[in-house]
């Protein structure tokens, strides 16, 4: 067969497998519209509790007991394994809230179901013409946070990684364009974000990701976790303030027609006027942030997913089996919030994931 045509014939085949998968995506994304919200949402918890439980997850879930050992050493070592698997409830239930969001927070309805936290000291960045970076992680519903303060007027762009399945990909961009959330393939947004962000945008991250050996390494649950330092550099550049919240879950109420309810914590706001005095502005944004994604993940455990590797990449001492570098123990040092304590915790966890790179000859953690 001739190549062309052999490559064209692959193509249709292609197309016409995504579009076989798409359609059973959006028949299963249909599901909670034939539900109330409450039985969708609880339905899908069923549906995480017995998805997290199977035999095929028990990899995953030993390694999420793992880390929640390492991050939350106080929960008894009997209930770690429980707490993973509220995690995959809690990600099954953000799959049907997204879906059902549009039904339950509208501009008539949305009290009934977001609290507004703490957030007075968010509303003069929010309000301003200043650029302005949004900041979440795997906590709570990330979704749901820019869905609800896009659909209260702040319009704002979302870096985000394109779905595999094209189709899939365009009803995403679709949905959440329609209350003025934009989404930014984070491949191209080192060209896109010096201009939105020139032009006094609001860029909204989920900043909580494995960054790779190349990143920034900064505490995290007492252990150097991997971090991107984009979000510093384009922060300091601009001189954008940065805030860092999460939408949590409530716990349902019959007082509240919807059956769900979250509320809009703010865990951190600081702006150039608190790092321009630091000795690394870079490494003191970016360890920051990181902090205030730590106390949003300790308000409400269950709803993180532990699943993800987050200290899987490591520095490049312990790469390399050497000593805990003394320019690294200053930066640490540094920092307005660390302790001589919690600098000895850091370099004896480091020290401990060295000995276990050396031993099993790997370059990454689990």
């Amino acid at each position: 067969m001739h190549p062309a045509r052999a490559q064209s014939e692959q193509s249709i085949r292609q197309r016409l497998t995504h579009q076989g998968i798409y359609a059973l995506l959006r028949a299963g994304l249909a599901l909670p519209h034939l539900l109330s919200p409450p039985a969708a949402v609880h339905t899908a918890r069923v549906i995480g509790r017995v998805y997290g439980g199977l035999p095929i997850n028990r990899k995953r879930v030993r390694g999420a007991v793992d880390r929640i050992a390492t991050a939350l050493p106080e929960i008894p070592t009997d209930e770690r394994e429980e707490l993973v698997i509220q995690s995959y409830e809690h990600l099954a239930m953000l799959a049907a809230e997204l879906t059902i969001a549009p039904r339950i927070i509208t501009d008539d309805t949305w009290p009934e179901v977001v609290e507004l936290g703490s957030i007075t000291e968010a509303m003069r960045p929010l309000m301003s013409d200043r650029p302005l970076m949004l900041l979440t992680g795997h906590c709570g519903n990330w979704e749901i946070l820019g869905y609800t303060l896009a659909m209260l007027g702040y319009k704002m762009h979302v870096l985000y990684r394109p779905l595999d399945l094209p189709p899939a990909d365009r009803w995403v961009r679709e949905t959440r364009s329609r209350r003025g959330l934009m989404l930014l393939d984070k491949f191209g947004a080192s060209y896109a974000l010096p201009g939105l962000l020139s032009k006094g945008g609001s860029v909204g991250f989920v900043a909580d990701q494995n960054a790779g050996d190349k990143g920034l390494h900064v505490p995290y649950f007492n252990r150097l976790a991997s971090t991107y330092k984009s979000i510093a550099v384009m922060a300091n550049r601009f001189k954008a303030p940065i805030l860092v919240g999460q939408a949590r879950r409530l716990p349902p109420s019959p007082d509240h027609p919807a059956g769900v309810r979250y509320c809009i914590d703010l865990a951190d706001c600081f702006g150039p006027e608190d790092w321009e005095s630091q000795p690394d502005p870079t490494f003191y944004i970016t360890a920051r942030y990181r902090r205030a994604i730590e106390k949003m993940v300790r308000t409400a455990p269950e709803q993180y997913l532990w699943m993800h590797r987050i200290w899987k990449s490591r520095p490049k001492h312990e790469r390399l089996d050497n000593p805990f570098p003394d320019r690294l123990k200053d930066k640490l040092r540094q920092l307005p919030w660390m302790t001589e304590e919690e600098l000895e915790g850091l370099v004896e966890q480091s020290d401990r994931d060295r000995a276990h790179l050396r031993s099993t000859g790997k370059t990454q953690l689990t």
